[in-house]
């Protein structure tokens, strides 16, 4: 009884499920080959363009961020005289 309630179970949901899974490729192996290559060029850049982005736009908010900190700090050091 309970045998023809699972082979019920998997013919329902095969009959349910229509759609073909996707088989992924296994990139990482690739990515390994790419990020161990020793080509001068640092790690976190080895990933192309993308990285490259990323990184001068995180450098770039870094010292922007930086010089706001420090022009407040100046600010709130030397505040202006009333008259």
């Amino acid at each position: 009884m309970f045998r023809h309630f699972l082979t019920l179970q998997q013919v329902s949901r095969r009959q349910i499920s229509s759609t073909v899974r996707r088989q992924l490729v296994n990139k990482v192996p690739d990515k390994q080959k790419l990020f161990q290559e020793s080509n001068g060029m640092p790690v976190h850049l080895k990933g192309g363009v993308g990285d490259a982005v990323l990184y001068r736009a995180t450098m770039g908010l870094t010292v922007l961020g930086t010089a706001y900190v420090i022009y407040e700090l100046v600010k709130a050091a030397l505040p202006q005289k009333k008259d």
